[in-house]
């Protein structure tokens, strides 16, 4: 009976680590100050994606919300992190509506990259890569996804050479420890193991911030982190 009170309590200790999920980070992303007006977006030229919006269709480079609350801000772990491999799961980047759906798409260095055409008219998809190779690739409706890796780290600006409206952002990483704030501002890194991290988040217009944590176990740590928006 010993021996067998000895075996359980063994097991549980090498089934308890095993069911810890380590710890978590998580936030919220505002502003500070008065950030630009949106521009109208004219589709006027394309009515297949005009017709697809019942209200005008704004751009996306500052998405604000109630509270001051600042959206797209890609928040990641920049240091610390061990995640050297991508994972086999491809992402998606869709042109629906001549819009890049999602504005700003996340993933990791060497991570399989699906480009999908939902429209009934052609696109250029262009992304204005600097580190990695630049490439620019036209597809028609009904078309098969484009499919493309990038080989390092990098925040990619995209545009659309048929639609100059089209604009959308890939934030190429070396984790896959990443969120990006939505409509509350709001993100969540899961699943950190104890150690010490550096988390950094970056905004297509106001620039990037960062920073220092330690994990210490099962916890959760709130990090906020506030841009200063640029003037009219």
């Amino acid at each position: 009976m010993r021996r067998q009170r000895l075996s359980l309590v063994i097991l549980a200790m090498i089934i308890t680590p095993a069911l810890m999920v380590g710890g978590t980070v998580s936030g919220k992303v505002t502003y500070t100050g008065t950030p630009a007006k949106s521009k109208a977006i004219d589709m006027s030229k394309e009515p297949s994606c005009a017709k697809q919006h019942a209200t005008p269709v704004t751009t996306e480079t500052v998405v604000t919300g109630a509270n001051n609350v600042l959206e797209n801000v890609v928040v990641y772990i920049s240091a610390g992190a061990d995640d050297a491999s991508a994972p086999a799961q491809a992402v998606t980047f869709t042109q629906k509506g001549c819009q890049y759906i999602p504005h700003v798409l996340a993933m990791h260095v060497g991570q399989e990259l699906d480009v999908v055409n939902a429209d009934q008219t052609s696109h250029n998809i262009h992304p204005l890569a600097k580190t990695n190779r630049e490439w620019n690739k036209s597809q028609p409706p009904g078309a098969p996804p484009i499919k493309d890796k990038f080989d390092v780290p990098e925040f990619i600006s995209v545009k659309c050479n048929i639609h100059p409206w089209m604009h959308g952002w890939f934030a190429v990483l070396k984790t896959n420890h990443y969120s990006i704030s939505g409509d509350n501002g709001g993100f969540t890194l899961p699943n950190l193991p104890p150690g010490k991290y550096t988390v950094t988040a970056w905004h297509e217009d106001y620039g990037t911030k960062t920073q220092d944590i330690a994990i210490s176990g099962n916890e959760t740590k709130t990090v906020d982190f506030t841009f200063t928006a640029k003037p009219y």
